[in-house]
């Protein structure tokens, strides 16, 4: 069976997406890791991508922010152009300053959390707010204590990321991404890093997002998070989306071949 159609993996009603990916290709070298993807996000809707490693998932994930750049195809955020292609069929993406304007509805949750080492919990969730946005202090600083009130983690304010585990510096991680403000979050692979016993700290910040109805594109190996949690499961294989369908469709019924293999081999 032959993988889906660019067109046909955009489904459901999507006026005005939050994230709008058309034909994306990435080569490093003579390796093609992404072959035409194309991916829709609705407003409030949690999406998670799984697929096998090396199939194109955290790129894709970080095309769709600028930490890479894509050959071709267009990107769009929120009704805004990222980047599209010219005459050529190449990529361009508009103006450095417009790319940073765009970007900045966007957080990323990282696989190895990147916290500052020598600032403290407090201070690793105000320093975007103030040096990106250039928020004073004592303005941020109330948002601050209440998003790590909301992971549970106000007592460890004042720790440096030495003295957390692994699921406490993720869930630090995803408190500063909020501070942003973001309309959009994006997570590639949030608990890959962790032992097993950590990361259900962080899957339940998640799944408290989720309910209150954040947009999320989740890279993930955690079967039961996207099962339970995505509204949409994304199955990636060799640079190419396979799969786009509701979660209890999906795992109930996958389609593709390539599909039922790799949940065959996750069981």
């Amino acid at each position: 069976m032959p993988s889906m159609t660019e067109a046909a993996v955009r489904t459901g009603p999507m006026t005005n997406p939050m994230i709008l990916a058309d034909g994306i290709r990435k080569r490093f070298g003579a390796n093609e890791v992404l072959k035409g993807v194309s991916l829709t996000l609705a407003r409030g809707e949690v999406v998670a991508v799984i697929g096998p490693s090396g199939s194109g998932k955290s790129t894709f994930l970080r095309c769709l922010n600028h930490l890479e750049t894509i050959d071709a195809g267009r990107i769009v955020i929120e009704g805004d152009t990222l980047a599209d292609n010219d005459a050529g069929g190449h990529a361009r993406y508009v103006a450095d300053a417009e790319v940073r304007r765009i970007c900045a509805r966007m957080g990323m949750v990282f696989q190895h959390f990147n916290l500052f080492p020598h600032l403290t919990v407090l201070q690793n969730v105000i320093e975007a707010p103030i040096t990106v946005k250039g928020m004073k202090r004592e303005a941020i600083l109330p948002k601050a204590e209440e998003l790590l009130r909301k992971v549970g983690l106000f007592d460890k304010r004042d720790a440096y990321p030495s003295r957390l585990s692994g699921g406490q510096k993720q869930r630090v991680a995803i408190a500063r991404a909020l501070a942003m403000e973001p309309d959009i979050m994006l997570f590639d692979e949030p608990t890959s890093a962790l032992d097993p016993e950590l990361t259900g700290e962080v899957l339940r910040t998640m799944r408290q997002l989720a309910d209150e109805h954040m947009t999320m594109l989740v890279v993930t190996h955690e079967m039961g998070f996207a099962r339970e949690v995505a509204s949409r499961v994304v199955f990636m294989d060799g640079g190419e989306l396979i799969e786009s369908r509701p979660a209890a469709e999906f795992f109930a019924n996958p389609q593709h071949p390539r599909t039922r293999a790799f949940l065959d081999s996750m069981l």
